[in-house]
């Protein structure tokens, strides 16, 4: 009789150690799988809280673009960048204006390359948008001027950080090197890489290379654009990529080279043209991505649960009103 109770006290410790070694183990699993949780939502987190709301033109969508009432605009918006166009005058001056020639912007018509910077200041570039948009006219906006580049930087110093883009650099030589020469002057070159005062993107590899070369602290943006062809495939403007579906690392290992992210188009004509799977490829591959140019609150939630670190919007104060819905 004493054998059995021995034999069945033996029997119940060993149950209750088996239960407690099942239950200590699936504990031990729930924890670990709340610490993975944690970790990816503070990662999450993270990425939302270094996401950049870039002004595209400034607040375009309130105040005509690339003029200082836009840029005053996204400021007071607290956009995280102001985006400024730059081409070269005939006399060799940067300005900020989207297009080739001033027709669509201005009161005036010519290619910039051929107009001297006196030409340039004479110019209305406000009452176009009064026109376009008249439930946002404003009589302030009437004879709004281009401003330089060297304007913009005297105007706001270190107070915003810009994001610039060298527009059609291949027909502006030494467009590079001034650019490069007034970031020096008002002293906004950042040594720390993690400080970005300046952002550079363009749709130009080479003149991305070129900047690198100079000052491999900027931090460069490749621009991508793509497009359907006429038998349906998606097509990059400049060919810096294949068709998005076809990326392999190797074209994500060359962009890394020289930049640290790339900028590209979402839709085209209300149509996507890259997907998720893209997004994520990019951000594998240890490149940010910023996505351009995104207005409509949907695509701005969707994106970003895509994973795209930052968005060129005409509203800012949209923009960032969705990021804090969204945390």
């Amino acid at each position: 009789m004493k054998k059995h109770r021995i034999l069945i006290y033996t029997l119940a410790i060993f149950v209750l150690l088996i239960a407690t070694g099942c239950t200590t183990k699936s504990g031990n699993t729930n924890v670990t799988k709340d610490v993975h949780k944690k970790k990816e939502v503070e990662n999450q987190q993270q990425e939302r809280d270094n996401f950049l709301v870039i002004a595209h033109r400034g607040a375009s969508g309130y105040a005509p673009e690339n003029t200082f009432k836009a840029y005053n605009t996204a400021k007071s918006m607290n956009a995280d960048y102001i985006e400024i166009d730059i081409h070269m005058t005939k006399d060799g001056k940067l300005v900020a204006i989207h297009d080739k020639k001033v027709n669509r912007t201005t009161n005036g018509t010519g290619k910039i390359t051929n107009m001297t910077l006196d030409e340039i200041k004479k110019l209305d570039a406000g009452s176009w948008f009064n026109k376009k948009y008249p439930k946002k006219a404003r009589d302030k906006y009437k004879g709004l001027k281009i401003p330089t580049l060297e304007g913009i930087f005297q105007h706001y110093g270190k107070n915003v950080n810009y994001y610039i883009e060298t527009k059609s650099p291949e027909i502006y030589p030494g467009m590079v090197d001034k650019l490069i020469e007034l970031l020096k002057k008002y002293d906004l070159i950042d040594k720390d890489p993690q400080t970005k005062n300046v952002i550079i993107q363009s749709f130009s590899p080479k003149s991305l290379k070129k900047v690198h070369r100079i000052n491999p602290n900027i931090p460069l943006i490749q621009l991508l654009w793509y497009t359907p062809s006429k038998n349906g495939d998606l097509k990059e403007w400049k060919g810096v990529t294949p068709s998005p579906n076809e990326i392999g690392p190797k074209i994500w290992k060359e962009i890394n080279q020289y930049a640290v992210g790339i900028g590209s188009n979402v839709f085209y004509k209300g149509k996507s043209v890259v997907g998720k799977q893209f997004v994520q490829q990019a951000r594998n591959n240890k490149l940010l991505v910023h996505a351009y140019t995104i207005n409509k609150k949907n695509r701005m939630e969707k994106l970003i649960k895509w994973g795209v670190t930052g968005m060129f919007t005409n509203y800012p104060d949209k923009l960032s009103n969705v990021l804090k819905n969204i945390k």
